[in-house]
């Protein structure tokens, strides 16, 4: 995989069609803001800057993501645009509450009328070796979603091994994940490219296998538009041009829609 990932970012420095794959991750970002000082101001702009990208005849985000109090608003801000509205639900970041609460706190998003849920492992549980309980909790948390996408946070940088990562993005899938997420954002090292294409064979591997696809969204510190061309390039070389849409490929971020419009616009 090393040599695979010096080879993209060569790859990137001559890119043909930068600025329309540019366009094109656009439409694959869950803008998001996660922060403890968030308000209702803050989940307006962040909203209208979903909807800003219109103004230049772009593409809009696929989702906007907000903790669990917001949704209400995102989605009355946000209604009839076709942005989805998502939460983080569970315990984001620790994961570390009885399953029966972070249960109901994904029905209450729902319940709200969130589109997808982000939730995370119990990481501390996997490093046990409880690999049950981490299928279990999945599983449980993605009956309280229903229709609902649910979408599972490994915390990879806190899995300590390329042989960890593998194993709970496939247990992840096992309890039912629509998509496997590299990271909360709140722990370094976030997203990496080793990480995610890791987490992009074991998809492969299970497609090959059952013809089902499996989303996912690296997170946390993608920021740059070579970082995001990276992770785009990553996923067409390993799963393919199937998953280069926003229903199996998402990049969450804060900073980098910035980015973006101001390469293509400049």
């Amino acid at each position: 995989m090393e040599s695979l990932i010096q080879n993209l970012k060569e790859e990137i420095k001559d890119l043909p069609g930068r600025n329309e794959i540019l366009s094109r991750i656009i439409s694959l970002l869950d803008l998001t803001t996660l922060e403890g000082t968030d308000n209702p101001q803050r989940i307006m702009n962040l909203c209208h800057k979903a909807l800003s990208f219109g103004e230049y005849n772009l593409p809009l985000p696929a989702a906007v993501c907000v903790y669990p109090p917001f949704v209400r608003l995102a989605r009355q801000l946000l209604a009839g645009s076709g942005v989805h509205v998502a939460s983080v639900a569970g315990a984001f970041p620790s994961g570390q509450l009885p399953l029966h609460l972070r249960v109901n706190e994904c029905k209450y998003v729902v319940d709200e009328g969130v589109d997808e849920v982000d939730m995370v492992i119990s990481r501390g549980a996997f490093l046990a070796g409880e690999n049950q309980m981490i299928i279990d909790e999945v599983a449980a948390m993605k009956q309280a979603c229903g229709e609902v996408h649910l979408k599972v946070i490994l915390e990879t940088g806190e899995l300590q091994s390329s042989a960890n990562i593998k194993l709970a993005s496939e247990l992840a899938i096992k309890g039912g994940a629509d998509f496997i997420k590299t990271s909360t954002g709140k722990i370094q090292p976030a997203a990496t490219p080793e990480a995610m294409a890791e987490m992009l064979q074991v998809i492969k591997t299970y497609f090959d296998k059952t013809g089902v696809k499996i989303g996912i969204k690296p997170a946390g510190g993608i920021s740059t538009p070579d970082q995001a061309l990276l992770y785009y390039l990553l996923v067409k070389n390993i799963t393919g041009d199937l998953w280069l849409n926003n229903n199996y490929f998402r990049i969450g971020a804060s900073r980098l829609a910035d980015g973006i419009l101001a390469e293509i616009s400049g």
